[in-house]
């Protein structure tokens, strides 16, 4: 049997497609990972309405850091979400982890935990707003702490349209949970109630709908031991936004049955916690996640770019299952913009 590596014809058909002069085309057809080269773990990422890329994370720089891109590819930091006047005041100790930024009709809305390590019961989650992705960022409150809503260890949020109504997911290892939300995103439902989604095998939620499924995406295994992290990304889908989903075995996923999307090799351990998937002008899918350089774990989970693409039976596939070392950039249409 002969194998063909297939890049070339790749980069052949991303010229083909990048002709109108509308399309950028970069110096280079390649990126190489990671693409932020620096701590920024449990990324969030949104497209804002003139097209640029908005990246927040877990504060390996306090208050939040920032980032933006044209391309996916290049990041520039450019500041924090908030700052030492700003900061959210709830559970005052605690450490801002895993946000989630939304644009919920002119808001631009960032669900945050906040959480002290290991006091799984005194964590919440909070909301704050902006009138642009940059900021400043104005604290609405929390939502709720894990001991108010009976839930524990009440982490990692996100927030999802679906069905006429607004949801909070949310949950680490614990149980995967959602709660409706008022429709500006900045309160529960009056009446509302925890509906259990998922069991104990997985945190750092995503749901996101293609085709007829809702996927639920999330990262299973241990985050934050460097060389020695387990962390890995898994998925299983719905018809129905709160469920049931299933894996490709049909396995349900409250009972800890999940598949494979994407894991770590000699290169890069503890790929997981992704943001939602975004897409290129192309319509392409990308997931943007954090892991360990095998090369330096002691800079911390830095910030990965893969190509998301779907099997025959409408599965998301990241090639080998692993983080690539270098890849066909994404398609950006006005890339050039300043």
């Amino acid at each position: 049997m002969i194998f063909v590596s297939i890049r070339p014809l790749l980069v052949g058909l991303l010229l083909a497609g990048t002709a109108d002069s509308s399309v950028c085309n970069p110096e280079s057809l390649t990126y190489t990972n990671p693409v932020i080269n620096r701590s920024a773990p449990d990324p969030t990422i949104i497209r804002a309405c003139d097209g640029t890329y908005w990246l927040y994370s877990t504060e390996s720089i306090r208050n939040v850091p920032v980032y933006k891109s044209d391309n996916l590819v290049e990041w520039t930091f450019v500041g924090t979400a908030f700052n030492d006047m700003t900061r959210p005041q709830m559970v005052p100790e605690g450490r801002i982890w895993a946000p989630d930024i939304q644009k919920i009709g002119e808001k631009y809305v960032l669900y945050y935990s906040k959480s002290e390590w290991g006091k799984e019961w005194e964590c919440g989650i909070g909301v704050a707003t902006a009138d642009a992705p940059q900021g400043p960022f104005t604290d609405k409150g929390k939502l709720f702490l894990s001991n108010e809503i009976g839930v524990q260890n009440s982490i990692d949020p996100v927030y999802v349209k679906a069905e006429g109504k607004h949801w909070l997911f949310w949950g680490s290892f614990r149980g995967i949970y959602a709660v409706e939300l008022t429709p500006d995103g900045l309160s529960l439902m009056p009446g509302t109630s925890p509906v259990k989604v998922a069991g104990t095998f997985t945190e750092g939620t995503n749901i996101f709908r293609h085709g007829d499924y809702y996927y639920l995406i999330g990262s299973a295994g241990s985050c934050c031991e460097g060389a020695k992290s387990t962390y890995r990304v898994v998925v299983a889908r719905s018809k129905n936004v709160l469920g049931p989903y299933v894996d490709k075995d049909d396995r349900r996923a409250l009972d800890n049955g999940f598949s494979l999307v994407l894991k770590g090799d000699d290169s890069v351990h503890g790929p997981g916690h992704n943001a939602n998937l975004v897409t290129d002008d192309a319509g392409q899918y990308w997931m943007v996640y954090h892991g360990y350089d095998a090369a330096a774990p002691e800079e911390g989970r830095k910030v990965y770019l893969d190509k998301v693409c779907w099997d025959a039976d409408g599965w998301p596939v990241i090639e080998g299952c692993h983080p690539s070392k270098s890849a066909v950039r994404p398609i950006i249409k006005s890339c050039c913009r300043k």
